[in-house]
């Protein structure tokens, strides 16, 4: 008998995720203004279909664990939003991709592979099975859509974030705060700009280094 049945496996938010077109704003936002830290960023080219540009995922750190996340895709005009209610990303016109829609999702973390599983039984046993179960770089999560046709995730950690990647993900939102004011900018700009910092703070690092 599986021992996990009923269990209550979950132990808080990972992540909610929405998408932005203003990823200069929403850091100077989210870490300048309320001081949440980027712990988290991954630079996507090249994935999923054909038609999907390239585009930066980052994280903030919300406290308790706890992250809020966004979408930057590259090249991507801003639709026009300007009619009906709710807030401006819950307003999607005719024809936008489903990869923008699911952006915009909630995601729940499990400890464990085994309570991952767990859950995936549960929802594929469910009128509401899982519809894809992908690893990301450090995580590995389950999807699917609610009744209300929200998407939802489940995650567990693959292993944790080392600190070298914390620093990486700053330098990655700094460079894309910088190269986001240039119209045209790609990913290869802000892998580039993001190149360029690392150089210009290689210095300080070597006496932070030489200093203990």
């Amino acid at each position: 008998m599986n021992q996990l049945n009923d269990q209550h496996l979950v132990t808080g938010v990972d992540h909610i995720a929405f998408p932005t077109f203003d990823p200069a704003g929403t850091v100077k936002f989210y870490r300048d203004v309320l001081g949440f830290p980027v712990v988290h960023s991954i630079c996507a080219a090249g994935w999923g279909p054909g038609d999907h540009p390239d585009f930066i995922h980052f994280f903030f750190d919300i406290g308790n664990g706890d992250r809020i996340a966004f979408f930057y895709y590259f090249g991507l005009p801003r639709p026009d939003t300007s009619a009906g209610s709710g807030d401006v990303y819950a307003r999607f016109p005719e024809g936008t991709p489903d990869w923008f829609v699911r952006s915009r999702h909630l995601a729940l973390h499990v400890e464990s592979e085994e309570h991952l599983l767990e859950y995936r039984r549960r929802l594929d046993a469910s009128e509401w099975p899982v519809e894809m179960q992908i690893q990301h770089e450090t995580i590995e999560s389950i999807y699917t859509h609610d009744p209300n046709g929200y998407f939802f995730e489940i995650t567990r950690a693959l292993r944790p974030v080392t600190p070298q990647e914390d620093l990486d993900a700053d330098l990655t939102i700094d460079a894309l705060v910088h190269i986001a004011q240039t119209p045209g900018h790609t990913l290869d700009d802000l892998l580039v700009r993001r190149a360029e910092l690392i150089v210009e703070r290689a210095p300080e690092w070597t006496a932070t280094q030489e200093a203990r």
